[in-house]
């Protein structure tokens, strides 16, 4: 993050999800001051605007199982370009969201600058399922799923290769609700997860500073996919799949905090403020202010 340069990408997605209203998060947070409030940390700040998504009314919604899969495919997609073209030009990419099936589009735009890329996944879920193991068939259930290679061939694919990332480069922070075929997988591929229960016992300084070595080792970058949801609903209230019990605002604040001091981050998201939910804008006020500190706010 050196440069000092940033591209904001709005990606007003709620395909991927059953509650209507998540595809305003980017207004949200723009709302918010996020350009404001990166501007005034010294960041050179454009914003691309959004990208153009459909909306549910006017597609089928296809196979069950997985959702929209067409119209998402086709999103990803352009996330994916958008975010290469940004990325040559040297710039910073971070994404506002949408639901956390954008991801999809994000990991495959990156991973075409880095071989082996670290990813911290802060979400109160594991967004492993696929079509087979999806209560749902919410493909915003699936993204870290598909980055590792699983999942339908047209998602997998995006970009003309996969896997993208490694599990051992993967690390989810936060996680308190996983459906059973994401815990299998979990075990079977050795990924890194530190529940709920870990962040109470180990404190969340202990949880980053390894989070931090997994993802940095052997890595050429490290993608940062922040749910809001993976904060309690305290402080977030404006999310589709609240689950109670999740990462404090101080919490979140010391982990953006590390990541800063770390110098690590080579692109970032924000997914899932749904305004619907909200209470005066509080979960895209929280969001900004956890931007603020990833990208080096402090208080001295």
């Amino acid at each position: 993050m050196k440069n000092k340069k940033i591209t904001i990408i709005g990606v007003p997605m709620d395909l991927g999800a059953d509650r209507r209203g998540v595809d305003m998060g980017p207004s949200a947070i723009r709302y918010a001051s996020v350009k404001e409030k990166l501007t005034g940390l010294g960041w050179d700040v454009q914003d691309h605007g959004n990208l153009m998504v459909p909306t549910p009314e006017s597609y089928d919604v296809g196979e069950l199982q997985l959702k929209y899969l067409r119209e998402i495919t086709e999103v990803s997609k352009e996330l994916a370009s958008t975010i290469d073209k940004v990325v040559r030009t040297g710039r910073f990419p971070l994404i506002l969201g949408g639901d956390h099936s954008i991801a999809i589009g994000t990991i495959a735009g990156m991973a075409k600058h880095h071989k082996r890329m670290g990813v911290i996944w802060f979400d109160a879920h594991g967004d492993l399922n696929t079509a087979e193991t999806s209560p749902s068939g919410n493909i915003h259930g699936m993204p870290l799923a598909v980055g590792l290679g699983l999942g339908h061939p047209d998602l997998v694919n995006i970009g003309g290769f996969a896997p993208k990332i490694q599990p051992e480069n993967v690390v989810i922070i936060g996680a308190r609700q996983l459906d059973e075929g994401e815990r299998v997988l979990i075990r079977e591929r050795g990924i890194k997860v530190f529940t709920m229960h870990d962040i109470d016992r180990m404190g969340m300084g202990a949880v980053m500073e390894e989070s931090l070595k997994i993802v940095s080792e052997g890595t050429d970058g490290v993608h940062l996919s922040l749910d809001l949801d993976g904060l309690d609903p305290h402080d977030a209230p404006g999310v589709g799949t609240p689950v109670a019990g999740g990462i404090t605002y101080r919490e979140s604040h010391l982990a953006m905090e590390m990541l800063a001091e770390a110098d690590l981050l080579t692109s970032a998201e924000f997914v899932e403020v749904n305004p619907i939910l909200d209470h005066g804008n509080r979960t895209a006020k929280a969001a900004v202010a956890l931007i603020g500190s990833v990208f080096g706010e402090k208080v001295l």
